[in-house]
């Protein structure tokens, strides 16, 4: 049974990532995500104007999201009224409804499972393990992108690296696109496999196959490269999009 993370205190960071998942997951847009977290940075809540001018958005799009995200008790909403007591139309305040933070987290992996798999790759000398392991995240990532738009045809660039981000973000990767340098990146800020990838940080080839498949089907073949990795101590995990 999925427990609620405030009965032992506030939230970790691994543990709101979670709960951004469980958002993803249930809604499937970047941009609520995004407004999502812009609420939560803000104790006092926020309008649909002020969302509207943040993200370049139509207020009616926003105001859009909001409820949507109130719908799903992800945003709690207060109504105030206008000034010079009490005159004028009131307005919708969206603030974070405490509550959301109890959603279920999503289906974990099967530890055992996943020990068992980190402990197979060790036995293989790491060049094969490496190679199987992205080929085994590839095929996985293509069937992912298979689920995602069927009907839509292939997409641009850009917008096929945010399906694949929040595709991953569904999967308990918490990940967003990020540019660095002349090139995009895949920014993972948590990772699903856990203890077991810093044991064999081998199977990080896994999540770096998964995004070349998803892109391979969504746009087109392109080259992933591990730049930075959670297993080997750095702060998130950053694959790369060379071409």
């Amino acid at each position: 049974m999925p427990t609620d993370p405030l009965a032992s205190g506030p939230l970790t960071p691994d543990e709101f990532s979670s709960v951004v998942t469980a958002i993803t997951s249930a809604f499937g847009d970047p941009t609520r995500r995004q407004i999502y977290l812009f609420a939560h940075e803000h104790p006092e809540g926020v309008t649909a104007s002020e969302v509207a001018q943040h993200f370049e958005l139509h207020t009616n799009v926003a105001r859009h999201h909001l409820d949507k995200l109130a719908a799903g008790s992800y945003l709690e909403v207060h109504v105030e009224r206008g000034g010079n007591g009490g005159a004028g139309r009131p307005s919708k305040r969206y603030g974070t409804a405490e509550r959301s933070m109890a959603v279920d987290f999503p289906v974990r992996q099967d530890d055992m499972v996943i020990t068992l798999l980190g402990r197979a790759l060790a036995l293989l000398p790491r060049d094969v393990a490496e190679s199987m392991a992205e080929e085994v995240g590839y095929e996985y990532g293509q069937v992912m992108a298979e689920s995602l738009s069927p009907d839509e045809g292939q997409r641009s660039f850009r917008t096929a690296l945010h399906a694949v981000a929040d595709a991953l973000t569904a999967h308990g990767f918490a990940a967003h696109t990020e540019k660095r340098g002349d090139s995009l990146a895949i920014v993972s800020e948590h990772c699903p496999f856990g203890a077991t990838a810093v044991s064999s940080p081998v199977i990080c080839a896994v999540d770096r196959g998964m995004v070349r498949g998803m892109l391979s089907a969504l746009y087109g073949e392109s080259t992933t490269e591990t730049a930075s990795s959670r297993a080997h101590g750095d702060a998130s995990c950053v694959t790369s999009i060379l071409s």
